[in-house]
């Protein structure tokens, strides 16, 4: 099943793997400008996750075993290295806080991301936040399906959109953007950028990948509704990531025509 779900995606996966953003990244204000979108990317990532964890492993007191240990033990896994992994300073942190660090680093604006979290912190409706929130329709794009799919709450098609949407194409997709970026500004220090994406690359290729692709075929089973769910939600993932991508080529874009005039 897993091998039908790759053949339907893999036409998307190449759309991304040959994107133009890539090619587009070119200055340092490029970077500033795919950082700043990208960003709610990283901070999404989280809320599936967690999603996962809530659903699939016991969370709240009192405690007691809950659902199949394997899939316990490959989220609360997956957890632990992206929320407190090792950063450069050989320190505790999250993937999300070393991408702040990284932004930072990078001179890329971190306002919108740490505006539209504290209206995330004071409670407010999520929908609420990415619909008021003054952010290109691309990410709100982005984010609405992602909290859509969280909603629906069905522990499969998190996973799916999880894995194929980002652990599964995130190895190879980081590695082209390493490559553009070594290729396009080898006198900046973006250490700290580069550091964040070698993590992922390092623990999505070896470990985290292969992981969650088992965790879709424990979930779903033989059930060929699940693996029809999976597949549907998968393209569709990859759909928000080419619309993503799209919007950051485009601004990336104006802004270089904007300077022209």
């Amino acid at each position: 099943m897993i091998q039908d779900i790759e053949k339907a995606i893999q036409p998307y996966q190449q759309q991304l793997l040959k994107h133009p953003l890539y090619e587009s990244l070119k200055t340092p204000d490029d970077l500033k400008r795919f950082m700043e979108h990208h960003v709610f990317a990283v901070w999404d990532f989280m809320s599936l996750l967690k999603s996962l964890q809530f659903d699939l492993t016991k969370v709240s007191t009192p405690w007691y075993p809950l659902g199949n240990p394997e899939i316990r033990y490959l989220i609360n896994e997956i957890v632990l290295a992206e929320e407190t992994d090792i950063n450069m300073d050989g320190k505790r942190q999250s993937h999300f806080e070393m991408y702040l660090d990284a932004m930072d680093k990078a001179n890329a604006s971190t306002s919108d991301i740490n505006r539209f979290i504290n209206h995330v912190k004071h409670g407010t409706d999520i929908f609420l936040v990415i619909s008021v929130s003054e952010i290109p329709q691309s990410v709100k794009d982005f984010l609405l399906f992602t909290f859509e799919t969280i909603a629906d709450r069905k522990p499969h098609k998190i996973a799916a959109a999880f894995t194929f949407g980002r652990e599964d194409l995130i190895p190879s997709m980081f590695t082209q953007i390493i490559g553009s970026i070594q290729k396009n500004f080898p006198t900046k220090d973006l250490t700290l950028f580069k550091y964040y994406f070698d993590r992922h690359i390092e623990l999505d290729g070896d470990e985290h990948g292969p992981m969650a692709l088992k965790m879709i075929s424990e979930l779903c089973g033989d059930d060929a509704t699940k693996w029809k769910e999976v597949e549907d939600i998968s393209v569709e993932a990859l759909q928000k990531r080419i619309g993503l991508w799209d919007g950051i080529a485009q601004e990336i874009e104006q802004n270089k025509v904007a300077k022209t005039v």
